[in-house]
């Protein structure tokens, strides 16, 4: 065995699966479907999660792996429509729990229904699993299970802690594209290692490659893998907006960096009827080397 799950109230009494493994510990909230915690053994807690987070029906949790779906900030024609899609704050179902030799799979499954048509007028399964071990693989699947085809954005937000987001970088993303969106939204060019000295919102296009992100202050180093993912969005608030945020707070965005696998914007995906789409994030942490 590598490892064993049970449900139990979480914070604001919203039901969470705990995960207590050989190689890792975690916990995904059903509420959003929304991975919270990965811990492997050696190398500490690798989401950051807000202490000030609301823990609310009505609110996204602030933290973690939040599920964007099926657009990503705000919707194009606004309308009042919930910001990144229609799951972030519903309560998922637990669909199943497996433990094999990877570690401890856990599935959360919603669907569309009246409630999600009257801002989307599609039938959607949304599966996301999780699968907690010495690696961490998040899977987000997608299915049409309506008459008629239709287009979405789809992001898993991950919240990655840092000791101090001035002195961590990310590496992979050297020479590609990327949309400004501090900055009228204009499309530059990314020149080195992506560092963190004010509010950033960049959306990098086309991405396949593995990335590593590297937190001298903490001295860990994490490797993102992503499949049929071609965006690379990655977030930081800065400290106005960091100030501003409620469910945030003063000083508290030197703790994190959002590296977010997604298909948004140009990348859009197309999805027939009857037909399956399945993003995913596979994460493994260690030390950097001296």
């Amino acid at each position: 065995m590598s490892g064993i799950a049970k449900v139990v109230p979480g914070n604001g009494g919203l039901s969470k699966v705990v995960v207590t493994g050989t190689d890792a510990d975690g916990e995904m909230y059903l509420h959003g479907g929304h991975v919270t915690s990965w811990v492997p053994k050696g190398t500490g807690e690798i989401f950051y999660l807000s202490p000030n987070s609301l823990w609310k029906d009505s609110h996204a949790i602030r933290g973690g792996v939040p599920v964007s779906f099926p657009w990503f900030a705000e919707r194009a024609d606004g309308g009042g429509a919930p910001p990144h899609g229609l799951v972030r704050t519903k309560a998922w179902q637990l669909q199943c729990v497996d433990v094999n030799d990877t570690g401890v799979t856990v599935s959360m499954l919603t669907e569309s229904g009246d409630d999600t048509r009257k801002w989307w007028p599609y039938d959607y399964r949304l599966v996301c699993r999780a699968t907690f071990g010495a690696q961490l693989k998040v899977e987000l699947i997608v299915k049409n299970i309506g008459t008629s085809s239709f287009l979405f954005e789809e992001a898993l937000h991950a919240y990655f802690a840092v000791g101090d987001a001035e002195t961590a970088y990310l590496r992979g993303l050297d020479g590609t594209q990327f949309i400004d969106k501090t900055d009228r939204h204009v499309t530059k060019k990314q020149v080195g290692e992506v560092r963190i000295a004010s509010e950033t919102d960049s959306v990098y296009l086309d991405t396949a490659t593995d990335l590593e992100l590297l937190d001298p202050t903490s001295n860990r180093r994490l490797t993102i893998q992503k499949q049929n993912s071609l965006t690379t969005v990655v977030w930081n608030p800065g400290a106005e907006k960091s100030r501003i945020l409620g469910d945030l707070g003063d000083e508290r965005w030197k703790r994190l960096i959002c590296i977010e696998s997604s298909n948004v914007g140009p990348y859009a995906v197309q999805l027939g009827s009857g037909q399956c789409h399945t993003l995913s994030m596979v994460l493994q942490a260690g030390h950097i080397a001296h």
